[in-house]
């Protein structure tokens, strides 16, 4: 019998930043399911928005309700073409509960699916857990979707976004989010933009079992279970009887929304080899396919969740490139 090959070490600033979010995270997880945002907060480094290109993109900040704090940041590649661009909303992760657009890791991941792709990101924030239960999350996610297909806010995008060709894109919980926004958006009659891809990185789904990958040790790293299961209590209705088999958390379970009929776009699914919620993350590829929907699965073997995060990983780098193939590949599909 070959011996079991050696998981390849992370790099030690990635190790020691995994460690600093995950100890903040538990720091924070407070009695009665409530979070003290002191200790995330002290490591949530904002980035500004930026009229002047960084590193070939120019970014800047557009708000649709500010009674709910509803905004999203618009992230413009310079491009020598002047053909038009590929739309990507994006949903950032953080179990609901943490981050923002302006959140460092996530304007520097649109940036990078801007630069590099290319593609105008709108980057959406929603509002947070727990002051703010399901649905809340979710109908700011389809909002963000019909303030974009409004005529009179065109304007908010640069001309050369193309709305034809559109992509809902999340990671963790932004990409559950990504999901269940895709899923509303199937069942609505815009006028401007038509959804032709979701791109779920790593996305947060779980369920009653308790899976293989959930309790394996080897697979807390970026991610671990009493966080999990925290994030989804604090996601539910106060007043409603939830268990973590609802449509909401378990997708592709017992009581997942009949997508079969429905007009839901190709997907990508981003799986790492060491997160958690790889064995959901499966489920939720094999019944796309079982609906009769077209889904890609790319597994990154000895990653962590979050990982596209750490731009000192190959593999964060490398997702781009993966993320940029379905984007053109659909594109070409929607022409033809």
């Amino acid at each position: 019998m070959d011996p079991k090959p050696e998981t390849p070490s992370l790099p030690l600033t990635t190790r020691f930043k995994i460690w600093l979010v995950s100890t903040a995270t538990n720091l924070g997880i407070g009695p009665g399911d409530t979070i003290d945002r002191r200790f995330r907060d002290l490591i949530d480094f904002k980035s500004p928005a930026n009229s002047t290109p960084v590193e070939g993109v120019k970014s800047y900040d557009v708000s649709i309700d500010p009674g709910r704090s509803l905004w999203f940041r618009v992230f413009v590649p310079e491009v020598t073409t002047t053909g038009k661009l590929p739309l990507i909303v994006y949903y950032h992760g953080g179990g609901y509960a943490f981050y923002s657009p302006e959140s460092s890791p996530f304007d520097g991941l649109c940036r990078r699916f801007a630069r590099m792709i290319p593609a105008v990101v709108v980057s959406a924030s929603y509002r947070l857990t727990p002051e703010n239960r399901y649905p809340s999350q979710y109908d700011d996610g389809i909002d963000v979707l019909k303030f974009l297909d409004d005529d009179q806010n065109r304007k908010n995008l640069p001309e050369n976004a193309d709305l034809q060709r559109c992509f809902v894109a999340g990671d963790s919980a932004g990409g559950n989010l990504a999901h269940q926004v895709c899923i509303r958006a199937s069942q609505n009659k815009f006028q401007q933009i038509k959804v032709i891809g979701l791109v779920a990185l790593q996305p947060f789904f779980g369920g009653e079992e308790r899976t293989a990958s959930e309790l394996s040790p080897e697979n807390s790293r970026g991610l671990a279970l009493n966080q999990t299961d925290f994030y989804w209590r604090v996601l539910k209705p106060v007043d409603e009887e939830w268990d973590r088999d609802n449509e909401v958390i378990n997708v592709s379970g017992p009581r997942a929304v009949d997508i079969s009929g429905l007009e839901f776009p190709a997907t990508l699914v981003v799986v790492g080899g060491r997160d958690i919620l790889q064995d959901w993350q499966r489920k939720y590829h094999d019944w796309l396919k079982k609906s009769g929907k077209e889904a890609r699965l790319e597994e990154y073997r000895y990653m962590f969740h979050g990982f596209y995060a750490f731009t000192e990983v190959d593999e964060a780098m490398h997702v781009i490139s993966v993320v940029k193939d379905f984007v053109h590949k659909q594109m070409n599909t929607a022409t033809e």
